[in-house]
């Protein structure tokens, strides 16, 4: 939920509705909740939308949709997570 808290933050700080960025992705209100409270994903031409329209770096946004991407595949993998990002790393 990384980004989830993150667009939360920069909406609230601009004082915006979540309506307006319902309206900025062309999705309803509710699903826009969702997106905020983060019980539904977002997609990464979502992501880039918000950026645009809350006026902040997309590569911000970004890192934060993938970092909570790499959590979700890592949850429950303690032990194992650790390693794999040291593979992972080392290989990109």
């Amino acid at each position: 939920m990384l980004l989830a808290d993150k667009i939360k933050q920069l909406r609230e700080e601009k004082k915006l509705f979540q309506r307006q960025l319902a309206e900025a992705l062309e999705i309803d209100t509710p699903m826009y909740c969702k997106i905020e409270r983060g019980s539904r994903p977002i997609k990464r031409s979502q992501v880039v939308i918000l950026a645009k329209f809350l006026s902040i770096d997309e590569t911000e946004l970004l890192t934060l949709w993938l970092a909570d991407k790499v959590l979700e595949v890592l949850e429950g993998e303690k032990k194992l997570a650790e390693k794999t990002l040291k593979i992972v790393n080392k290989n990109i």
